[in-house]
């Protein structure tokens, strides 16, 4: 039987058709629409197969365009905007029906030495004293609605243990900041562009909650609509997904039905190896 991280890596790999034309499966996740990091991390993956060699993606900028169907699969079409001596740009346009459901630019770079310097990383508890994510769903899914009990409580290729971890169904207000500690739950290839594009894929999770907690409102609201709009990584240092990294993230503002989120993730060492930003629906209905 495939674990799920096989399954995960293979989502992430794509079918190449031709030299800039790429199509993905969709990941059933059990809702309509389609997880929208796996947007990201399937585009990642189609800008990446076509860069020359040597060159790692460094930033990436994504608009959520409309929701994907999860039941289909998705068309990923690659445009070189450019190939310089250092940089190259990559334009991707992901569709479902011939309609864009994302688009993508992300630029390439050759590896060169450089000034370096970071903010420290915050003094948090390491992962060994949280529990994961998932067996606080187990231990609460009496209350979770029973459509979607299985969902929220089956395996999961990326563990999440959440520093400010509470009952995601009994939210309290608390202040816009989330410190989460993510990791592959089981070895990964020692294929830089697979751990890149599974960050680009992790990302997105639990993101945008960050900007509902001071207002005590859990992804669980009936009344709420959450989604994505856009996203954007900066790549900064070589790093392993199969290795603890700390997911720090804050919500500096939210106005308009639009929550801001923003995020540093480190890893043991504390050195900054990526930088996040994020802006999402936040509607309430009455």
């Amino acid at each position: 039987m495939r674990s799920v991280i096989h399954n995960l890596i293979d989502i992430l790999t794509l079918n190449r058709v031709s030299d800039t034309k790429f199509v993905g499966k969709s990941q059933d996740l059990g809702f309509p629409k389609v997880f929208g990091g796996q947007v990201v991390g399937q585009a990642l993956s189609a800008a990446a197969q076509t860069v020359p060699e040597g060159r790692a993606p460094h930033s990436l900028h994504s608009y959520f365009i409309r929701p994907g169907d999860a039941k289909q699969i998705i068309d990923y079409d690659v445009e070189t905007v450019r190939d310089g001596g250092s940089f190259s740009v990559r334009r991707v346009i992901a569709s479902q029906n011939q309609k864009t459901i994302l688009v993508m630019t992300a630029s390439f770079q050759k590896y060169e030495e450089g000034l370096s310097h970071q903010e420290p990383m915050p003094h948090v508890p390491g992962p060994e004293n949280f529990k994961s994510e998932l067996s606080l769903f187990q231990k609460h899914a009496e209350e979770i609605p029973s459509k979607i009990r299985s969902l929220l409580t089956a395996e999961r290729p990326i563990e999440y243990r959440i520093v400010e971890n509470q009952n995601p169904f009994r939210p309290r207000p608390g202040l816009p900041a989330r410190h989460m500690w993510i990791r592959s739950i089981s070895p990964l290839p020692d294929n830089e562009l697979v751990h890149q594009s599974m960050l680009a894929y992790t990302t997105d999770y639990g993101f945008l909650e960050t900007a509902l907690q001071p207002h005590g409102i859990s992804i669980g609201n009936p009344n709420l609509n959450i989604a994505s709009l856009d996203h954007a990584i900066w790549f900064h240092r070589p790093f392993r997904l199969d290795d603890w990294l700390l997911y720090v993230a804050d919500s500096p503002s939210a106005s308009g039905a639009r929550g801001f989120v923003r995020g540093k993730i480190f890893n043991k060492e504390g050195e900054i190896v990526a930088s996040t930003a994020q802006e999402g629906l936040i509607r309430l209905t009455r």
